[in-house]
């Protein structure tokens, strides 16, 4: 087996595309960042590629796990398919051990997410915890009637008098905690400049947000769904993100995908409403100095 890292991130497109594309909604988190990186036309924050931590393991039969860390964010893994084993795993962890850069966690499928974090942290010495149990979920077809109760429109400038606050209840509701409100402000501005905020307006007030996170091939990623409190229990929500999917749909994409937390019975429940069925199951796991 072969360990191989890259600088380059356009030939790291051209190498890992066609086989990250045989499993499309599993991978849209790598494959999309990886199309960030590969058109070039956004480089704020993580979406930078000089920055960035890319690798392959390849054997006879081609490439068979494909690993990409867009700092601050953790590694995220992918396999070409269902044969990748243990030896696999142990050889890509052991190849990023001696890189010598410091990765903070992993995030793939249960099996791959957890037999890497066995591996990498026994090789630096390390100790791993389950951070987040997730669904990845897709959908083809929006279930009828439930576009409603107002229109979807793109966030814009006006917004900026609530967004920031909304996005300091969404990382507290997905993460735990929020950079300061004031903080916020330039995020909020580059979500609306980015084209794929959407607001849901009830009789003229917004009342529910959801975005476009990654477009790929023929599936795009639905992220930062978010309800402010007083607005919640009167399904906006729901209408919100299938009146966005359908919109994609309806765009020419093929498939939406979405990622779930296991933890939050509610929204998983939404999001099969408006017709998402389960893919498979993701762990997100944290590195930490072992006791």
């Amino acid at each position: 087996m072969t360990f191989k890292t890259y600088r380059d991130v356009h030939l790291f497109c051209r190498d890992t595309r066609a086989v990250l594309m045989r499993h499309e909604e599993k991978n849209i988190v790598t494959l999309g960042n990886i199309l960030i990186g590969h058109r070039g036309q956004d480089t704020a924050g993580w979406r930078d590629p000089k920055n960035w931590l890319m690798a392959v393991l390849s054997d006879e039969s081609g490439i068979r796990l494909a690993a990409v860390m867009t700092p601050p964010h953790c590694l995220t893994l992918c396999a070409a398919d269902d044969a990748v084993g243990d030896t696999h795993l142990q050889c890509l962890a052991n190849g990023l051990a001696e890189t010598g850069i410091l990765i903070g966690g992993v995030m793939a499928e249960n099996a791959l997410s957890e037999g890497f974090a066995r591996h990498y942290t026994k090789a630096r010495g390390l100790r791993y915890d389950i951070l987040e149990r997730q669904r990845i979920y897709q959908l083809l077809r929006v279930t009828p009637g439930l576009e409603k109760p107002g229109p979807v429109r793109l966030a814009r400038e006006s917004d900026m008098a609530f967004l920031p606050y909304w996005l300091e209840g969404f990382n507290n509701d997905c993460f735990g905690s929020s950079p300061p409100v004031e903080s916020l402000a330039d995020e909020a501005r580059y979500h609306i400049a980015s084209g794929q905020l959407y607001m849901l307006e009830d009789q003229s007030t917004p009342v529910s947000m959801a975005k476009i996170t990654r477009e790929v091939e023929t599936a795009c990623c639905v992220g930062y769904v978010y309800t402010p409190p007083y607005f919640r229990a009167k399904g906006h929500a729901t209408a919100c993100v299938a009146a966005v999917s359908r919109l994609m749909l309806e765009r020419g994409f093929l498939k939406c995908v979405l990622y779930t937390d296991l933890a939050n019975p509610t929204s998983n429940s939404i999001y099969q409403t408006i017709g998402y069925r389960p893919v498979c199951d993701s762990l997100e796991i944290r590195f930490t100095e072992a006791s």
